[in-house]
């Protein structure tokens, strides 16, 4: 397997975008505190790509769902995602200010904000999800789902790196670096995005592809 489901996964859960909601959400928190919301993140966010790279076609099976169609879906979804790059908002979906709260009521929920919002849906939302279940059905090989796993691992540890590494990296980029780096890995998402839709339609119409 090459490395373009690894550089698909970045570009996705881009957690170097999420680090202003990581500063904000746990704003008021110890530094216990911090590294045990970075830990659970980083763990929810490898279980989420690890359970889709090996039970998602299983679930698309039980719903009677084709891959070609859930391609298509997926890049949907990938190419919405991108777009909400290029504006320079995080990957995935942005109702969470919404859900924002005072300094003394975020520093009550301790643990809990790393798994929502900040694992789910700011990081791995259904574009991640679906992104990891099409790769999962290319992988031939056991060996190739295990690095498919494996690349869900490498993605927990950029996210742990930059939660960690937080407020320097918001200190040296700004909001304008941020936003650039943001918009930079929409365009290429967007790339990616139109490649698994193209292959989805071929599956579902051969004459695309010039057969039949």
């Amino acid at each position: 397997m090459d490395i373009k489901p690894l550089i698909t996964l970045l570009a996705i859960v881009n957690p170097l975008a999420i680090v202003p909601f990581f500063i904000h959400y746990t704003e008021g928190f110890s530094a216990q505190q911090r590294r045990h919301t970075i830990g659970v993140s980083a763990f929810a966010c490898f279980l989420v790509v690890g359970l889709s790279a090996t039970a998602g076609l299983h679930i698309l099976a039980f719903f009677s769902i084709s891959l070609a169609s859930f391609q298509v879906g997926g890049s949907m979804l990938l190419l919405s995602s991108a777009l909400n790059m290029l504006a320079a908002q995080p990957a995935e979906a942005k109702t969470a200010s919404s859900d924002m709260h005072d300094g003394a009521e975020k520093a009550a929920m301790g643990a809990s904000i790393a798994v929502v919002p900040l694992t789910i849906p700011l990081l791995t939302g259904p574009a991640t999800m679906s992104t990891v279940v099409i790769y999962a059905e290319k992988a031939k090989t056991i060996w190739q789902q295990l690095t498919l796993v494996g690349y869900g691992l490498v993605v927990a540890l950029a996210t742990a790196l930059c939660f960690s590494l937080a407020d320097p990296i918001a200190r040296f980029l700004g909001k304008t670096g941020i936003n650039v780096m943001t918009r930079l890995m929409g365009l290429i998402l967007a790339a990616l995005a139109v490649e698994v839709m193209s292959d989805g339609l071929i599956k579902l119409f051969p004459v695309l592809g010039g057969a039949g």
